[in-house]
């Protein structure tokens, strides 16, 4: 896949990037306006996704398509893997980012809310990504990037259940596409300075240096990207924490994650 910023207007690669109004995935966005990749947009909120264009499009001369769906509901999720499946408007680059977290445990959640969550965080992967690929094999080249989490790698609720998914997700889905010329890639952040956590009324835990920066993040994932990489973990302190989570025993994390006190806790994401 493409990655050259010098890449001329009429060869352009197009990118598809979920959740791309805020946070992860408006910075996918933007980076991948710089490199010259003409985009597709998603989002509920369609405001934010044109003005969003807008500023692309002034700043780097790309096209830009705006795609306004949830994808909690199947519906709009068919809408954006049918724009994926178009062969006259090939996506050589897709980005599942969208997601978000939920305040409260499991039990005390209604069961619709979890089930929306989990349509976006986890059906929606598989139906993109199966609606993605299959046009790349078909051409021969291109690459999915799957946004999952380090807090798969611990066993603290739906949220990190999900993530988990993703990444096992990818890994086979990265197997089978061997030698297609296409790839996937995991791409795991752990706490990221993004608009999630005012979102999800989430304060923010532990010191400063646990923080991942967005744009940091983003340029890491499109390097790994490019190199192949299955897996991607930005930072050295989550490459360490997930080396560790690794090997420690499962009852021990669990026992660490057990709630203290009744109240819900809130979840995560990125």
């Amino acid at each position: 896949m493409p990655l050259d910023p010098a890449t001329p207007a009429r060869t352009r690669p197009t990118a598809l990037v979920t959740g791309a109004s805020a946070g992860i995935g408006r910075e996918f966005a933007r980076q991948l306006a710089a490199r010259r990749h003409d985009l597709v947009l998603v989002a509920r909120d369609v405001a934010r996704l044109e003005e969003l264009a807008g500023e692309l499009r002034r700043d780097h001369g790309v096209d830009v398509e705006v795609l306004a769906a949830d994808l909690s509901d199947r519906d709009a999720l068919q809408r954006v893997a049918d724009r994926l499946a178009d062969p006259s408007r090939p996506v050589d680059l897709l980005v599942n980012n969208a997601g978000y977290g939920l305040k409260g445990r499991f039990l005390r959640n209604p069961v619709a809310v979890e089930e929306a969550a989990f349509d976006v965080l986890t059906r929606a992967v598989l139906v993109l990504s199966h609606a993605g690929a299959t046009g790349m094999v078909e051409r021969g080249h291109g690459a999915v990037v799957n946004v999952s989490s380090v807090a798969g790698y611990v066993a603290s609720g739906t949220y990190s259940a999900a993530k988990s998914w993703v990444t096992v997700f990818t890994e086979g889905l990265s197997t089978e596409l061997a030698g297609t010329g296409v790839t996937a890639t995991a791409l795991c952040p752990g706490f990221t300075n993004t608009e999630f956590q005012q979102r999800a009324g989430i304060a923010k835990p532990g010191p400063g240096f646990i923080w991942l920066d967005a744009p940091d993040l983003v340029s890491t994932c499109l390097a790994d990207v490019a190199k192949g990489r299955v897996v991607s973990v930005p930072g050295w302190q989550y490459k360490t924490a997930v080396g560790l989570l690794k090997v420690l025993p499962r009852p021990l994390l669990r026992r660490g994650l057990r709630p203290q006190g009744p109240g819900g806790r809130a979840r995560r994401r990125r």
